[in-house]
């Protein structure tokens, strides 16, 4: 009951709380689904804040405080609207409290090394422990965890695992084991991860890296294996992913997130739950939708938003160009997030087996070995000698070629034949001047060239020195480091993403600025940098 405490307190601020047209949430429904999204609770507030640009990012107004119940607030707007001269900026400013703002007074000294330099930024993206804010859309987390940095002051699933990478090589231990409480924490009050720890997150999760997560953390005092303790919540993850695979037929081949493509085979999918413009991308997504009246609204939203839970948002894996007018997301089965649930099921198998239970052993291993064999099946295209994503309403690859075909490798899933044809294709497509491009696509999207990412860079390095492409490999490395560390002492920053194609220049694309900070580019650098010291 402890775990829940600050939750119940939540519960009495906005369990009673709903804005016109929507209907109040019960206490089990907010129990099981957490504070409501802010698009939800403050209606017309939050569509005229966000259409009018009260703030210049959208993200902004989403992650107020209310000072006092929203109820009360939605009230008063009713009554301040119709009055001549509204000001709504104002009326949000005397009724909401900004979002903190962490900057700090960390000055850059780029006479450190690169190593130094992370080593430092450590307590600077560390947060506390949360309190309980009424009113805010935080979902409070127990222990201490690492932001990404720059505009965010929430924690991010997929991110952290890289994060953790460098945090396992500065010997921070503790604080490992703390982000992983946090993720079980989220796992046990809402059923899953969430994209991140915001109540408008809460419809949709990202990559599930919990599995590889749980392998960075200590052994018991017992010396039993992390995932044996974390099994309840790696299943309860799994649970989540796989919801509906049991009802699926051949006339009804999809829910949610799980689609059956032959008997016995379940894959999945990325989704989200709210068929509704993102909160924190209101006003940019509504704009979207409204431009392409070919397309139902609800469509383009849904699409959207499981870009948003895939973490490539955007790339041309989505079918996405210069807009996201052709955004096709739910129509494609991803071969990383068949690779992850791959090594959820194969954990699952294994921390069963410790415990002496054969039946939950057999069922995940048979799992394991059903997706593995589809993976191979329905994600190499023998042409191009790659991986890709598959089509499941044309029965087809897609045919983008993206750094996501590394994950087969990454996880040992891939043919050895398979494997020699990929690392071909990395070093003929994919390596560039800095590393990896994260696809030979220039679409203006961020996910697509010229950009190349931390956490794409790890996957693939891994990947080849899986299958003795060692050299292949440390050319990767040598590349991505040198450009890391080239930006670092010409701009004191370490960043979200680089150019790897122009040297000179930095990434571009996505809906905010490059970022700077940055977790996953500190967790994989350090990693490297570490590497046989």
């Amino acid at each position: 009951m402890k775990k829940h405490l600050g939750f119940l307190i939540l519960l009495a601020f906005f369990a009673c709380e709903s804005s016109p047209g929507t209907v109040q949430n019960t206490e089990k429904e907010v129990l099981v689904k957490g504070p409501r999204s802010p698009d939800a609770l403050y209606g017309a507030l939050f569509d005229a804040v966000q259409m009018a640009r009260v703030f210049p990012d959208g993200k902004t107004f989403a992650d107020c405080t209310a000072k006092i119940p929203p109820s009360e607030i939605l009230k008063r707007y009713d009554e301040a609207r119709k009055m001549s001269g509204f000001d709504l900026k104002k009326f949000v400013l005397e009724h909401f409290e900004l979002p903190t703002s962490y900057s700090s007074e960390f000055n850059t000294d780029v006479s450190r090394t690169p190593a130094e330099h992370i080593q430092a930024l450590w307590p600077v993206l560390t947060r506390p422990a949360d309190t309980i804010r009424l009113g805010s859309t935080l979902l409070p987390l127990p222990k201490p965890y690492v932001v990404p940095g720059g505009r965010f002051g929430e924690v991010y699933y997929w991110d952290s695992y890289f994060t953790m990478l460098g945090l396992e090589s500065a010997g921070k231990q503790d604080l490992i084991g703390n982000i992983l409480d946090n993720f079980a924490y989220l796992i046990d009050t809402y059923g899953h991860i969430p994209n991140g720890n915001r109540a408008y997150y809460l419809s949709r999760s990202q990559p599930p890296f919990f599995s590889l997560m749980v392998k960075l953390s200590e052994p018991d005092a017992q010396g039993k294996p992390s995932w044996t303790r974390y099994l309840p919540q790696l299943e309860k993850e799994y649970a989540f992913w796989m919801d509906g695979a049991d009802k699926l037929t051949e006339q009804n081949p999809t829910h949610r997130r799980v689609v059956l493509l032959e008997p016995e085979v379940v894959l999945n999918r990325y989704w989200d739950d709210r068929p509704a413009p993102r909160p924190e991308s209101y006003r940019e997504d509504v704009e979207t939708a409204n431009s392409i009246p070919s397309r139902p609204p609800q469509t383009m939203y849904r699409h959207i938003r499981a870009g948003a839970e895939s973490g490539w948002d955007f790339s041309s894996r989505w079918n996405v160009g210069a807009d996201l007018k052709d955004i096709n997301t739910t129509d494609i089965i991803p071969v990383d997030l068949n690779c992850l649930l791959w090594h959820l099921e194969s954990t699952l198998s294994k921390g069963f087996q410790e415990k002496g239970d054969a039946a939950k052993t057999e069922y995940y291993g048979k799992r394991a070995y059903l997706r593995e064999r589809a993976i191979r099946k329905y994600f190499y295209d023998k042409p191009s000698g790659w991986y890709m994503d598959y089509d499941w309403t044309n029965r087809a690859p897609t045919g983008v070629l993206s750094l996501a075909g590394v994950y087969p490798l990454f996880f040992a899933i891939a043919e050895k034949d398979q494997a020699d044809a990929c690392a071909k294709m990395l070093e003929k497509t994919f390596l560039k001047a800095g590393g990896l491009v994260t696809t030979p696509n220039h679409t203006g999207q961020q996910w697509d060239a010229p950009n190349g990412w931390a956490p794409l860079q790890w996957m693939a390095i891994a990947g080849l020195r899986e299958y003795g492409y060692t050299g292949l490999a440390n050319t990767v490395k040598q590349r991505w480091v040198k450009l890391n560390t080239d930006v670092y002492r010409r701009t004191g920053k370490m960043l979200e993403k680089y150019n790897v194609e122009d040297l000179s220049l930095e990434a571009g694309g996505g809906e905010y600025p490059v970022q700077d900070g940055f977790g996953w580019t500190n967790g994989v650098l350090l990693r490297l940098l570490m590497e046989g010291k």
